[in-house]
């Protein structure tokens, strides 16, 4: 009787684990991403790109663009420079910004806008890539170096980015412990062979960028896709909402001098 009794429970037990449980997730509104980025390159032109697009739901793989904004940025001297839609959310321009001036980016939408204003912050140029072929803790894997000098006695933030069919990186970094001197930003991977082709992009930003994107970084893990993809929680940027503080959006402006170097593993 004793073992009927416990055959019983064992199957309810196991019965009960087929059990669908659903979660209930809040959603909220959607909110506007702006990641807007103008990288001027060392030969003077410059990529000046404007992507909009709104927060979905966590389960959803679809992130909806925003086609119909108004974009534009102005500078201190009060030239304006208006950008055009091309394609899933992406505006460009044709914009070059200097030194001596501020620039105001402006993003009307659904008659709310949202400003934010940066300058141009320089960086230091990539010198040369040195490769060890005993990188690694084994090692026995493959380790890239792209060396630059830290300009000295002037406080520097940089935003590194490493792209390789092998995985990308990025790290955001100050001169605390290296200023005036010669520095690398390295790439370790697995599988990295002769032949792969490794670009190593040093972006110059101040501290505001430096610490949004420390925070950003170990809530994404610095993996691929987007940073603004997904998030564990909201990292507030430097745009504001004009119209309602309350309602503000996600995302950053950012005017970087940009350095590239591209290496093939040897």
């Amino acid at each position: 009787m004793k073992k009927n009794i416990l055959f019983i429970l064992v199957i309810l037990l196991l019965s009960s684990c087929e059990e669908v449980i659903d979660i209930d997730l809040q959603n909220s509104d959607p909110k506007l991403v702006i990641e807007a980025s103008v990288n001027v390159l060392k030969d003077g032109t410059s990529d000046a790109v404007v992507t909009l697009s709104q927060t979905a739901p966590f389960f959803e793989n679809y992130i909806p663009p925003v086609t119909d904004a108004l974009v534009s940025i102005t500078s201190s001297t009060g030239d304006v420079y208006n950008f055009n839609h091309t394609q899933n959310g992406i505006y460009t321009a044709n914009f070059v910004p200097v030194l001596e001036n501020s620039y105001t980016l402006e993003v009307i939408y659904q008659n709310q806008t949202y400003t934010a204003t940066e300058s141009l912050h320089t960086v230091t140029e990539f010198e040369e890539v040195i490769q060890d072929n005993e990188g690694g803790f084994g090692g026995d894997q493959i380790q890239l170096k792209a060396f630059f000098t830290d300009p000295a006695n002037i406080k520097n933030y940089y935003l590194s980015e490493t792209l390789s069919v092998r995985g990308d990186e990025r790290r955001a970094f100050n001169d605390e412990f290296f200023d005036g001197n010669r520095i690398n930003d390295f790439y370790l991977a697995d599988d990295l062979a002769p032949g792969d082709v490794v670009t190593f992009n040093l972006y110059g930003v101040d501290e505001y960028f430096f610490n949004f994107m420390v925070v950003l970084l170990q809530q994404t893990d610095s993996g691929g896709g987007g940073p603004f993809e997904t998030q564990p929680a909201t990292v507030r940027g430097n745009i504001v909402n004009q119209t309602n503080a309350d309602n503000f959006p996600l995302g950053y402006f950012r005017i970087s001098e940009l350095s590239t170097i591209v290496y093939t593993v040897e």
